[in-house]
């Protein structure tokens, strides 16, 4: 896909049993074995933030980064630059904390969880996407609409489902006697409450619209999508970030659909979430009326005219983006263990029918929960059977070796090989996304993330 991107994740926690400890010191516990004992990564030893002191996190030898982000263990992948790697360094971070709670004896009671909302509480937590894009692109609104309309539409594919909704509500939309959503495609969706926004901790928006390039700022910006759901299935995150890069391509070359901007991308994105089957409608700028599905087609065949043939990985995300658009508008199930709201509607349903329940019984909140359940002796996504094509792809990307060594081909390499020559020397160091630094004065700017950084990185540290 020629564009660097990465994936952070926050990752929920949930105690049973608890064996001495409260809830929320084990994602510090977990943060604290994996650089102390598990030897991953090396810890900050400086302030990044008034919020982050030092300890507080690291990067590891994957070129990623784990740190503790407003209570929550956050994981940030590292830069890369195919659908594959991205969601097969995605899924390092789960295997990473997987491994700290099995090498503590607690995964019997303590499980991190990969959603994006508590049920109990109403809190919302994030999976937020990057995406590296050429400076010289003036998003103009023309641009800007195309591309929040296809953010808001994409959850058709994307979307981790969850049972019923947020409640008190984010933002009120709805008639005051507009009947409760059972399930809905996206746990996101009622915590966006803007299209585009720069101070987000409170004001969630689809784009956060902080110029914060982590490259030459001369050369690059970085596109910081808050609007994303954390998926299970590696099928739907290389579906998200795969459609979602060629998109950002159009956009750089200037070649669009016409006429697909929504007359409200936020008001859109609930509407679509809480209509529940992906076959709703929704309103455009110009008064009319269009399906989701109708609209995803329209940004398909614009990537197809204008990619299909580029490369190899390309062809193959226009062709799994044709097949599941076609599953979705004739045969969903084809679609179990590949795109999550579809997988986890149909055992929930399962579910329902063997059990003689409703969909408003607060037990399948618990099984909601259970499906984004990082233990695959519990999660119950791990014990669905995908039909093969996904279920191949699913296990290809599941790579334990992307937990310690970093991708080749980016500034991530650098980084990583950085993390290893540190690891066991004394010299004082400071790591960041675009830069090395050590306590006897050597300092190396990263601006380029295609770059490997390997021979400045090994002078550095001689």
């Amino acid at each position: 896909m020629n564009r660097v991107v990465g994936i952070e994740t926050e990752y929920g926690c949930l105690v049973s049993n608890d064996p001495g400890h409260g809830p929320d010191t084990w994602p510090a516990r977990v943060k604290n074995y994996l650089f102390k004992k598990a030897k991953v990564g090396i810890i900050d030893l400086h302030y990044r933030d008034y919020e982050e002191p030092p300890g507080n996190g690291g990067f590891l030898l994957n070129g990623g980064r784990l740190y503790i982000d407003m209570g929550h263990l956050e994981y940030s992948s590292p830069e890369s630059r195919t659908v594959r790697d991205a969601v097969a360094y995605d899924l390092a971070g789960d295997l990473l904390v997987q491994s700290a709670l099995e090498a503590l004896g607690i995964d019997d009671n303590v499980s991190f969880i990969k959603n994006n909302v508590d049920h109990h509480t109403g809190a919302t937590f994030g999976c937020h996407e990057n995406y590296l894009m050429k400076r010289e692109l003036h998003f103009t609104p023309r641009l800007l609409g195309t591309l929040l309309s296809f953010l808001a539409t994409r959850q058709v594919f994307t979307g981790a489902g969850r049972v019923g909704q947020a409640n008190p509500l984010a933002f009120d939309f709805d008639p005051p006697n507009s009947p409760a959503v059972v399930f809905q495609l996206s746990q996101r969706a009622d915590h966006i409450v803007n299209d585009i926004y720069q101070w987000v901790q409170f004001n969630r928006a689809i784009i956060n619209a902080r110029d914060e390039p982590l490259a030459d700022f001369r050369k690059y910006r970085r596109l910081h999508l808050l609007i994303g759901d954390s998926n299970m299935s590696p099928f739907a995150t290389a579906l998200k970030v795969g459609t979602t890069s060629l998109i950002l391509t159009l956009l750089e070359e200037g070649v669009l659909p016409p006429d697909v901007i929504l007359h409200d991308a936020v008001m859109a994105t609930r509407q679509i979430s809480h209509e529940g089957t992906a076959h709703g409608s929704v309103l455009l700028e110009d008064g009319r009326s269009r399906s989701t599905l109708d609209l995803q087609s329209e940004f398909l065949a614009c990537a197809q005219e204008h990619l299909s043939g580029r490369d190899e990985e390309t062809d193959w995300i226009l062709d799994r983006w044709a097949f599941t658009l076609e599953a979705l508008a004739r045969k969903p199930e084809l679609l179990v263990g590949g795109v999550d709201w579809i997988t986890k509607k149909w055992l929930l349903q399962t579910f329902i029918d063997s059990e003689g329940l409703e969909w408003d019984d607060p037990w399948l909140q618990s099984l909601d929960l259970e499906y984004h359940n990082l233990n695959p002796a519990k999660g119950l996504f791990f014990g669905v059977n995908p039909a093969k094509a996904i279920g191949e792809f699913n296990d290809s990307v599941r790579r334990p070796e992307a937990m310690h060594t970093p991708p080749a081909d980016t500034r991530a390499w650098g980084r990583g090989l950085g993390v290893s020559l540190f690891q066991g020397r004394q010299v004082p160091y400071v790591i960041n996304w675009d830069s090395v630094s050590l306590d006897n004065g050597h300092h190396l700017p990263m601006p380029d993330p295609f770059h490997t950084y390997d021979g400045e990185v090994r002078s550095l540290g001689s």
